[in-house]
């Protein structure tokens, strides 16, 4: 609700309240120069209900109404909290994209194989399954790959996240995530 009066009404009503009340004169003009009148095209000021100071007329159920049972608005963007990556998040993205890699080549040169599907052996319980091309994967190929990929989780890992829920930064999502990088970038 937004009362609508002129300067000099509030300065009236400022001479004219109770001691304990009262402006004084510069921080009231202060007050008055500094106040930003409310917008209803913002969100923030919306519902807005402008009553002049001499409205006899207030629309008071409208206002109870907008009060009690007014609609909600979803948060956008700019007011959602960001979902924090764990303080670990980084050296796990980093760790595990380079143990992948090294896997990959490991793999690919012990095996001797062009192509097909791969099981990445990264540690006891950490066995991704992997597509590739029918050809020979260079080293220099799979770590510019792996600087994409660290370079763009990096980003949602140092400024946040805004996807709904929590974001998982295990060691299983990150190869997951990755394996899944590789497949799209290497398709012939």
């Amino acid at each position: 609700v937004y009362v609508l009066a002129p300067p000099e009404q509030c300065r009236e009503w400022n001479k004219t309240g109770e001691d304990n009340h009262v402006y004084a004169p510069e921080t009231l003009d202060n007050l008055i120069q500094r106040y930003e009148e409310p917008s209803s095209m913002v969100r923030w000021d919306s519902p807005l209900f402008t009553v002049s100071w001499t409205d006899a007329d207030v629309p008071a159920d409208d206002i109870w109404r907008a009060a009690t049972a007014g609609i909600v608005k979803p948060p956008n963007t700019g007011t959602q909290t960001v979902a924090k990556a764990p303080s670990d998040a980084l050296r796990t993205l980093e760790s595990t994209s380079t143990s992948l890699v090294s896997a990959l080549v490991s793999e690919q040169a012990s095996s001797g194989s062009l192509g097909g599907t791969l099981t990445l052996s990264l540690s006891s319980t950490l066995k991704p399954r992997i597509a590739l091309p029918a050809r020979n994967l260079t080293l220099s190929e799979l770590q510019r790959l792996k600087r994409q990929f660290v370079a763009l989780h990096k980003r949602a890992i140092t400024l946040g996240t805004t996807e709904k829920g929590a974001v998982d930064w295990s060691e299983e999502s990150v190869a997951g995530k990755f394996v899944v990088y590789l497949e799209e970038n290497l398709r012939p």
